[in-house]
């Protein structure tokens, strides 16, 4: 797989609380239609580092770009820029499934003919159509997930960043899950995501592992697993982990 622009790039990016560092001086970059893994066990520094790239918390030190604008001067620019999904899908329960799709495609900006195009794809494309009615409480979880998904890319973002999208869901529904993540990523899609599944990290291009707020290993699977002499990504993670000082995002 061949990449070319850079669509994040952080130099020595720090976050400080007082006197402990959360973030120490991190350095990666990320390319267009990459799948990039984000990985570290809790109070690694990985929350607190998207954070930042996302453009709700302010570095305390060092930069980084986002879509080509600076997460500390123009962080409006790249809100607009990006997608995002949580481990809670971001959905309201409460209003049925087409309206979660009015009410995500305004915010995102597009506009009333462009919208009814998309959502109608979008229903087809996840098999939905006959459930535009439904409350998404109602939903299975599966459903739930794909269409938060769907929902955080409608506006075609450069980049959407998945905190833990699959936490709590079961294998065969998180593996339906990684083919919406490589349809997205084959359409120039980049997706930045946190998992704490290291089945999931084999699926990505790229895995960076983060571990008392630095990136402790950076490379594919393949790659990893040769240095590490590792059959598996797991056992890598487990290995730098074991040398964390830290507990607690």
């Amino acid at each position: 797989m061949q990449h070319t622009e850079q669509v994040i790039q952080a130099v020595n990016l720090t976050k400080r609380f007082g006197e402990f560092t959360a973030v120490d001086h991190i350095n990666f970059t990320v390319h267009q239609g990459e799948v990039f893994g984000f990985l570290g066990a809790n109070g690694a520094g990985k929350t607190t580092a998207m954070k930042m790239l996302i453009g709700i918390s302010t570095p305390t030190e060092g930069s980084a770009t986002v879509a080509g604008f600076d997460i500390a001067t123009q962080s409006e620019s790249v809100k607009q820029r990006i997608g995002y999904m949580s481990q809670k899908f971001s959905l309201y329960e409460d209003i049925p499934v087409m309206e979660n799709i009015r009410f995500f495609g305004g915010i995102y900006g597009l506009r009333s003919k462009e919208l009814k195009t998309k959502a109608a794809a979008l229903l087809e494309t996840l098999e939905m159509g006959s459930h535009a009615k439904t409350l998404v409480r109602d939903l299975p979880l599966g459903w739930k997930q794909k269409l938060a998904f769907s929902l955080a890319i409608i506006h075609e973002p450069k980049i959407v960043f998945l905190d833990e999208p699959t936490g709590g869901v079961d294998p065969i529904t998180r593996r339906k899950f990684w083919e919406l993540i490589y349809a997205a990523a084959a359409r120039g899609i980049t997706v930045f995501v946190t998992t704490h599944y290291m089945d999931e990290a084999e699926y990505c291009n790229r895995i960076s592992i983060m571990v008392d707020g630095r990136i402790a290993a950076m490379d594919t699977p393949a790659n990893l697993k040769t240095q590490f002499q590792s059959t598996s990504i797991d056992a890598i993670f487990t290995q730098l982990a074991r040398g964390a000082q830290r507990s607690g995002d």
